[in-house]
């Protein structure tokens, strides 16, 4: 089996071995064949195709393996990035090892390692988290229970809560250092740096964004991460002494973090969104 990277925003990425490997395969498993058909035309490749995706995969996963069993070549592709990384791929992959198939990878555009490099973030130590989940309290809590990692952390998001997950990260995580990147390796290529709460604000007030996005946020440090850790448990027993104004106070003197952003949270915690 062959893995290859399909860097379908930017055709001309694809490396002499990918081509030789789609080229050398019986067929090609894609998530979405008309995708694919562009990087195959582009590269004069006439290999067939049959689609792969999160959909089919375990009606299909039976019959590649057959086939692979019998000495054929299968090459698996994605629309964008490298397979595996979010995507059914890696089914298949401990489908084939599982039976003693080898495996082997020809890499192309990542978006996460593209990221991390132009991030100018801490990248000696990193947290690949994936997509984070779409509503908000249980993003929350996924960001809570990041929030001691001692690494940089690096998610996928979708344009339309790329702006509510920024504030939910602020709100959890405080003023770290932060990038949001868009559309690596393509031709609208953009990275904008900058801390959570003034990310959050921009992309609040900003259009909404298109393409694959990367966020990343840069590790705690001792004076602002380490205390926004606890954020959630210190508010709770500032709040059993205190009004929720007194507790935000208390709190953002504690942990240096916005007094607004400490306060939302207190009135989250209280349950009294409209002030108390």
């Amino acid at each position: 089996m062959v893995i290859v990277a399909t860097p379908i925003g930017n055709l001309g990425d694809m490396t002499r071995r990918a081509v030789d490997c789609l080229t050398d395969a019986a067929v090609i498993a894609c998530e979405d064949t008309r995708v694919t058909a562009k990087l195959l035309s582009a590269y004069g490749i006439r290999t067939p195709m049959l689609a792969y995706h999160e959909h089919n995969a375990a009606r299909m996963r039976p019959l590649l393996i057959d086939r692979l069993k019998r000495g054929e070549i299968v090459a698996l592709v994605s629309d964008a990035g490298t397979p595996l990384v979010s995507d059914p791929g890696y089914k298949l992959v401990e489908a084939a090892i599982a039976d003693g198939i080898p495996v082997t990878a020809a890499p192309g555009a990542s978006a996460l390692l593209t990221a991390l490099v132009l991030s100018g973030l801490p990248s000696d130590r990193f947290l690949f988290a994936g997509f984070l989940p779409p509503k908000s309290p249980a993003r929350r809590t996924e960001i809570r229970s990041l929030a001691g990692v001692p690494a940089t952390l690096i998610f996928y998001e979708a344009p339309p809560r790329l702006a509510k997950a920024l504030e939910d990260m602020a709100d959890m995580l405080g003023p770290r250092p932060a990038v949001v990147a868009r559309e690596l390796t393509k031709r609208f290529e953009e990275v904008r740096r900058d801390t959570l709460d003034n990310l959050a604000v921009h992309y609040r007030d900003a259009p909404q964004p298109k393409g694959e996005i990367v966020i990343l946020v840069g590790p705690p440090t001792a004076d602002a991460g380490g205390a926004a850790i606890d954020l959630d448990a210190a508010l709770e027993t500032a709040l059993a002494k205190c009004s929720v104004k007194e507790a935000a106070a208390l709190v953002a003197a504690e942990t240096g973090l916005p007094r607004r952003t400490v306060y939302a949270r207190a009135l989250a915690l209280r349950g009294n969104p409209k002030g108390g």
